[in-house]
């Protein structure tokens, strides 16, 4: 079965340009949409978000790009706004605190959810829950287990490429665990890099967030099997590279690479 078109949406955190020039900047890059951060010094914040996004949708629909999901926060009045300006997902990550267990935390998020569903369900909008490397939800089991007693339309999975090539998951086996949640895929890529010389006790390593090529994660498999199963939604390449200065360059590059592999 050949696959549907995937709209390719860019994360804008590296940008805080104008609204008018953001939406002419991503779309001369040749996306479909973004994912817009609704934080602290950009072009919305959340204390302005119930205007601020439905306005900043409509000066980016005038440029051709749609706002695919916002990274930001979950109250009723952002999901409130998403409604309004046609926002469909607010992307999040979750951090395990300090002096709590992976399991109580899980708990306390399954709380949060719970309270959170009539709310989503009467809005229209859904809550992409991310992977991540480290102190977090670390793969698709984990997402899997948090979200599977919800309505993906209401709590669902982002899947993303860069951290699960970090915890050395496969894209054929992490995509299917989560496939019945899947509201949208990330497409980043990183290897791990040692920190330390040879010669250290004590040995440690850190993430290099780098392009799409070069990293972990297979992009073309992760497209192989995204076609396979005919997937339609936002695939979001992040922009998040260790090498920030050259962001412009290397996002251009990988959305280049991307492109052809859903063809």
């Amino acid at each position: 079965m050949g696959a549907r078109k995937v709209t390719f949406a860019v994360f804008t955190k590296p940008w805080k340009m104008p609204l008018p020039e953001l939406g002419k900047f991503v779309h001369d890059l040749g996306f479909d949409g973004i994912e817009f951060p609704v934080r602290g010094g950009y072009q919305v914040e959340p204390e302005n978000i119930g205007k601020g996004l439905p306005d900043a949708a409509k000066i980016l629909a005038d440029c051709g790009v749609k706002i695919c999901s916002i990274a930001g926060p979950t109250d009723e009045v952002a999901i409130a706004a998403c409604q309004e300006a046609g926002v469909p997902i607010i992307r999040i990550c979750l951090h395990v605190p300090k002096d709590e267990t992976y399991m109580q935390a899980e708990s306390d998020w399954m709380r949060e959810y719970d309270e959170l569903v009539p709310l989503l369900e009467r809005h229209g909008v859904t809550i992409g829950i991310q992977n991540h490397c480290g102190n977090s939800a670390l793969d698709a089991m984990y997402m899997r287990h948090l979200i599977e007693k919800y309505d993906p339309k209401q709590i669902a999975a982002v899947w993303d490429a860069g951290h699960s090539g970090l915890c050395g998951e496969e894209p054929r086996l992490g995509l299917d665990i989560v496939w019945s949640h899947l509201c949208m895929v990330n497409l980043k890529n990183a290897f791990w890099m040692r920190s330390t010389g040879p010669e250290a006790e004590d040995v440690k390593w850190k993430s290099y967030w780098t392009s799409g090529r070069q990293g972990m994660s297979s992009w073309p498999e992760v497209a192989k099997v995204l076609k396979e199963r005919n997937y339609c939604g936002p695939v979001c390449l992040t922009a998040e590279y260790s090498d920030h200065d050259s962001v412009n360059r290397l996002i251009a590059e990988d959305i280049a690479f991307a492109k052809p592999l859903f063809e």
